[in-house]
């Protein structure tokens, strides 16, 4: 008799990646994203979020013990409590999307913003008084969330809307919460 090994259940699940795009600052990205992250969370999905910020950022604080360990030239310093986690690494040079989002681990969806030439499916936020034209191309978007609506074959939800992107998410990728 001859035994097969079993397929690896060590794969990992592939976690739908949505990215919240406009053409530009102030068009409403971040509105909308908080607006959908309470309504995936009302649903019980677990949600990680990444915000990509090309000018740098700094999380520590000057003067605490993390700030301190990092001056000292730790490549990575990690914080941990009851209630949180975080992990800031030093690195050379802005890392590629999918390496980033290859590090989060135990939810139903990511979001993020800021990767509007990135390669994953795009939400994109038009205001009628800050765009001209979309920014994406029509076979990169899922949805548009707009104050008028397109006639271009891509689904149209309101600016406010998060109950219908949450809907669209749920039938395209199946992601289901932890309450059903």
């Amino acid at each position: 008799m001859e035994f097969q090994e079993a397929p690896s259940t060590n794969q990992r699940p592939q976690i739908p990646v949505i990215s919240i795009v406009g053409g530009k600052s102030n068009s409403g990205k971040t509105t909308l994203l908080e607006k959908i992250i309470r309504e995936a969370k009302s649903r019980g999905w677990r949600v990680a979020t990444l915000k990509h910020d090309v000018h740098g950022f700094e999380m520590d604080q000057p003067g605490k013990d993390t700030w301190r360990h990092a001056q000292a030239g730790a490549d990575i310093v990690a914080i941990s409590s009851p209630h949180k986690i975080a992990i800031l690494e030093n690195v050379a040079e802005d890392q590629p999307l999918d390496e980033v989002i290859a590090r989060i681990q135990g939810v139903d969806v990511i979001f993020t913003e800021g990767y509007k030439n990135g390669n994953k499916p795009k939400i994109e936020v038009y205001r009628s008084l800050v765009h001209q034209e979309l920014f994406s191309k029509l076979e990169e978007l899922i949805a548009i969330a707009s104050d008028i609506t397109f006639d271009n074959g891509i689904p149209c939800f309101g600016l406010d809307d998060a109950q219908g992107i949450c809907d669209l998410i749920a039938k395209k990728y199946g992601v289901k919460g932890r309450i059903q």
